[in-house]
């Protein structure tokens, strides 16, 4: 039995219907991941699928008695109390006892653990991100049977959506969920659906899978409606040309050219891409920023920053990586010298001009409209010396004239995302300072945005969440490793991860070694022992080498493994399995070795 079924829903307002005839379905145990662009109504689909607006008309059939759970990319107003009060008043009502006290408790508990939270901490007091994870607590309390998830990585730190996945996996609950996190939709979805255009499109396949074949889609798009102007096209001119008489004699051929009028005044066209372009400020010198054993520390409090040296030269593209709260911003500020640090030294190169997006938007004035945002009354802008209407460089961020004239406070999380990136391509900069850039933005704008960063020729520091941008557009990475230090590595995030699996084999590695040598040298016997082998051990004697060898070639596979992205991508639930094997092949091959060395110093004293 479906969880979940829609037939012909509809649902405009007033303008093109956001919701088109949308027939859907979701089983149980299926994880579903909608996507489309910034405003084509996916917030609003999850809305009807909730129960929280009816449609224009359709039906909507839920299962008696089943329950959905929705998590809003927004964080609710007015929301007071402890942790362990929000997130016990998740649970379903236990009218029937099915469960004992202790066991909501524990579920309770264990919720506020995973999300790394204590019980009795005030959730008004708490970071954006930490209040998320409290209401990503809450929901999951309940054990819904639908949970739709609205942009559920957003604001998390990288700990926290790796914990969501695997969470999320092995609960095996079935999901409806809104994400623009690649990576996330990769490991989570089972089907992708995608919300175009006021329709609906199923996609039984992967995610790479799916941007093959929608690109498929598309293309054939473009030559269908091609091949139907050219048609409209010649059938105008023919009615153009026609003498009346002939017209009459010809009534079905003109029925049929008003019917493809009609057809062609109809047809919503795809929404088109942003069109973004950095104002680039002239070059700074080739060292851009230089740390020796920085420190810096609030009155009181253990330091966030210690002892951290580095240079920054010009064209470098470094991502930062830390949990919430580490201190990521303060770092941000720090290199700028918007803070003082409180130990070690910082200098700056010559002609630095800093722009800087920062995570909670605060550079747009919601009471301004979206072109005053932008242009501070004025009607043009200047972006590389060339004046443009405001209006018209508005549209290159997909904001249509009418909409760029409303305030900015009713932009979506998107759209306010897409209006400060405006804002700042409009200044010349040659140090770009990014704070959470993807948050929000549809899969189309993230590329675009990618491609240009990794074009920029200027200086780039970025902070984000997202693996898959790490790993797109960096060169480098800075990681907060916990009391004040900050490790930094070469690449993006799948190279930090291969290369903190490469220490931590090593380390795991290092005591087998040890041991392993201290029994070869006990092993080993004296010349005074030497003795002829028996058959057994000439016999032993030939067949170790294949051994040693075999126990090598199985080595090397392991440490390549450990060291490649791919094994932490799609084989994560295996790394305790083969960090184990490849100890006991370190164990064993110096066990075999020490024989082999016994039995041929035994063998040549014959």
């Amino acid at each position: 039995m479906a969880l979940l079924s829609l037939l012909d829903i509809n649902l405009s307002f007033g303008g093109p219907a956001v919701l088109e005839n949308l027939n859907f379905q979701v089983d149980p145990g299926e994880r579903v991941c909608l996507l489309g662009r910034n405003g084509a109504g996916k917030t609003t689909l999850m809305r009807v699928i909730a129960g929280e607006m009816e449609p224009d008309s359709g039906d909507v059939f839920r299962p008696n008695g089943a329950v959905y759970t929705r998590l809003t990319q927004e964080i609710p107003e007015g929301l007071t109390g402890s942790v362990h009060d929000l997130v016990y008043a998740g649970l379903r009502p236990n009218d029937d006892h099915h469960e004992e006290d202790w066991e909501r408790d524990v579920r309770v508990e264990d919720l506020i653990a995973h999300v790394g939270l204590k019980p009795d901490a005030r959730f008004e007091e708490l970071s954006g991100g930490l209040k998320r994870r409290a209401l990503l607590a809450r929901a999951l309390a309940g054990q819904p049977d639908l949970l739709l998830l609205d942009e559920p990585t957003n604001h998390l730190d990288l700990d926290s959506i790796l914990w969501l996945e695997n969470f999320l996996l092995e609960e095996k609950v079935s999901l409806f969920f809104v994400t623009h996190d690649r990576a996330f939709l990769r490991k989570l979805a089972t089907r992708i659906v995608e919300l175009d255009r006021g329709r609906l499109a199923s996609w039984a396949c992967d995610y790479d899978t799916y941007l093959v074949r929608k690109e498929e889609v598309m293309l054939a798009e473009e030559v269908q409606q091609a091949a139907f102007d050219r048609k409209l096209a010649q059938e105008e001119a023919w009615s153009r040309r026609k003498p009346g008489a002939q017209r009459k004699r010809s009534g079905a051929r003109l029925d049929a050219l008003k019917k493809m009028r009609a057809e062609r005044a109809e047809r919503r066209t795809r929404q088109g891409s942003v069109a973004m372009q950095l104002a680039e400020a002239g070059r700074t010198g080739m060292k851009v920023i230089e740390a020796e054993n920085l420190t810096f520390a609030w009155p009181g409090q253990p330091p966030l920053v210690r002892d951290f040296s580095t240079v920054l030269t010009r064209g470098d593209k470094l991502g930062l990586i830390g949990p919430n709260g580490a201190g990521k911003t303060t770092f941000i500020k720090l290199l700028l010298g918007q803070l003082a640090p409180t130990g070690g030294t910082l200098r700056h190169g010559t002609n630095l001009e800093v722009l800087y997006f920062d995570q909670l938007r605060a550079q747009i004035d919601g009471d301004k409209t979206v072109a005053d945002n932008i242009a501070d009354g004025n009607e043009t802008v200047t972006i590389n010396g060339r004046t443009r209407h405001v209006i018209s460089y508005l549209q290159d961020f997909l904001f249509e004239p009418a909409r760029a004239r409303t305030p900015a406070r009713v932009l979506s999380g998107g759209e306010r995302n897409r209006l400060l990136l405006a804002r700042l391509f409009t200044k010349p900069a040659n140090v770009l300072v990014l704070d959470e850039p993807t948050n929000d933005l549809d899969a189309e704008t993230l590329d675009l945005l990618e491609d240009l960063l990794v074009e920029y020729q200027g200086t780039l520091l970025v902070v984000s969440h997202d693996r898959d941008f790490l790993d797109n557009v960096v060169t480098g990475t800075l990681v907060f490793e916990g009391d004040g230090r900050i490790g930094e590595y070469i690449g993006g995030y799948s190279d930090w991860m291969a290369e903190k699996a490469k220490r931590a084999a090593a380390e795991a590695a290092a005591p087998a070694r040890t041991e392993a040598k201290a029994s070869a040298a006990a092993a080993v016997p004296s010349p005074a022992k030497a003795r002829k082998l028996t058959n057994k051990e000439q016999r032993e004697l030939e067949t170790l080498p294949a051994t040693i060898e075999a126990l090598e070639k199985e080595q090397a596979e392991l440490t390549a493994k450990l060291a490649d992205p791919v094994f932490y991508k799609q084989e994560s639930a295996r790394f305790a399995e083969v960090k184990a094997r490849l100890e006991t092949i370190e164990r064993e091959h110096a066990t075999a070795f020490a024989r082999w060395e016994e039995l041929e110093s035994a063998g040549r004293a014959k």
